[in-house]
């Protein structure tokens, strides 16, 4: 073909794209880069990072209750200020916004603050400019969505809640995945009155079930009025606030709902359908293990794809795509035993197969469990517990899942995530010596099985 104007055009620059922009044009590729909104994507500005700095406020109102047990006293009652979280909050994104501009401009790839359509397989318009590229990326990520229901429109998503005017006193919460969980933890946390509904009969489904047993226990326990079975059938504007209405007849009254029971890969508008690339019908782009769509030269990963929705994910699918079109080829993503995390207050961590999944695969297996009070709260006052747990194929006694719920579960479930995929056996556990006195040492001192 002719030359064209690029060698790779991304468009978006969330985590993946940013990604794959850096590491091709580093490789001395010509690269550009279309993103109509702050650098960083879902991850940075709406997702993981906002989220965990609310999650690391949320715990303070607790840990000066704690602190009392350990000999402090407070003279004067704590106060939490929402605009002071808000401007610290938007301060550090706005400084990590910066960064990601950089990444991409040192390593001299182009970057262009507008919109993005594909209108051909090596063509992109641009702000009413086309430009040409060898290759074209799609790495638009995804959105919230709210299902239709009378007055959805007085609703708000996770792309809102992290800057409301005004701190909701009164949340409620619809759904039941880690997201709603995660925010029903953390306002209240922060103090607000969380009512959380899920009209399936457990929360986070998918997970292994006693986890999501444990967690939903421990929410209860510090102050998340958390209903199962409960279905919103309609949202009013009343005198008082928004009336949730639910299809028992219930009646809770609110100042925000969040509605978080789902997310979109955000393909509407970019010229993909009218070109005949293939998508699933919640609109993910279809691409096969290079991450090509049925057109060649074009290709998408991340949550776009809708495979598996973690930025970590997004960053290794991004380098194999880099290796693949300007590399060797030989790098490719396994997404066996992908280890992620979940900030409910006790946070999970979590790796590889649920005790259900384990069962189906491999028959015979073997359960190991604990649930403890954690040392500090032996003193703290906080009735908290942690739950620890293990999954062995039994044939081979290989650790094929490990679950944690509790303080730091993500920073303790990322290394024996590292043991777990150089296929770790349950005598390896069992010879490694533990650090004493830590929550983490009961994953290697765990002796008897429990099913």
């Amino acid at each position: 073909m002719a030359a064209t104007d690029f060698d790779l055009f991304v468009i978006g620059a969330g985590s993946g794209g940013v990604r794959a922009a850096r590491m091709a044009a580093q490789r001395g590729a010509r690269v550009a880069v279309a993103e109509d909104a702050p650098l960083g994507g879902t991850c940075v500005n709406l997702g993981c990072i906002p989220k965990k700095l609310y999650s690391y406020a949320a715990h303070y109102a607790e840990a000066f209750e704690e602190s009392h047990g350990f000999g402090w006293s407070n003279d004067a009652a704590p106060s939490f200020d929402w605009a002071v979280l808000k401007a610290n909050r938007a301060r550090e994104i706005g400084r990590l916004n910066s960064i990601y501009g950089r990444l991409l401009t040192d390593a001299g790839a182009t970057v262009l603050t507008a919109r993005a359509h594909v209108i051909g397989a090596n063509a992109v318009e641009v702000g009413g400019r086309v430009y040409t590229a060898t290759n074209i990326l799609v790495a638009t990520g995804g959105r919230p969505v709210v299902p239709a229901l009378p007055g959805a429109e007085f609703a708000i998503t996770s792309n809102e809640i992290f800057d409301l005017p005004v701190f909701p006193k009164r949340l409620v919460v619809v759904g039941g995945g880690y997201i709603a969980c995660e925010f029903a933890s953390i306002f209240r946390g922060l103090g607000a009155q969380v009512t959380q509904l899920y009209r399936g009969e457990q929360v986070l489904r998918g997970f292994d079930a006693d986890v999501r047993n444990f967690v939903a226990a421990e929410m209860r326990k510090k102050g998340v009025d958390l209903r199962t079975g409960a279905d919103v059938e309609r949202i009013e504007r009343g005198a008082d606030g928004l009336q949730v209405h639910l299809r028992d007849g219930a009646v809770i009254t609110a100042d925000s709902v969040l509605y978080a029971t789902g997310r979109q890969p955000n393909t509407a508008g970019l010229g993909l359908q009218e070109l005949g690339v293939a998508l699933s019908p919640e609109g993910a782009v279809i691409v096969d293990e290079h991450y090509a769509t049925n057109l060649p030269t074009l290709h998408a990963l991340g949550d776009v794809i809708d495979r598996i929705q973690l930025t970590p994910v997004a960053l290794a699918e991004a380098m194999t795509l880099v290796d693949r079109l300007f590399g060797s080829g030989q790098r490719s993503v396994d997404y066996e035993l992908i280890p992620t995390a979940v900030f409910t207050h006790p946070s999970i961590g979590t790796v590889g197969l649920t005790e259900h999944e384990a069962r189906a695969r491999f028959g015979k297996v073997r359960i190991y469990r604990s649930d403890f009070k954690a040392l500090k709260h032996t003193l703290s006052g906080n009735t908290e517990r942690t739950l620890m747990k293990l999954v062995v194929d039994d044939a081979s006694d290989r650790v094929v899942g490990l679950h944690m719920v509790g303080a730091d579960a993500g920073e303790i479930v990322q290394g024996f995530a590292v043991a777990m995929k150089a296929g770790a056996t349950k005598a390896v556990f069992d010879s490694t010596i533990g650090i004493h006195p830590t929550a983490a040492e009961e994953f290697v001192t765990m002796r008897d099985a429990v099913a």
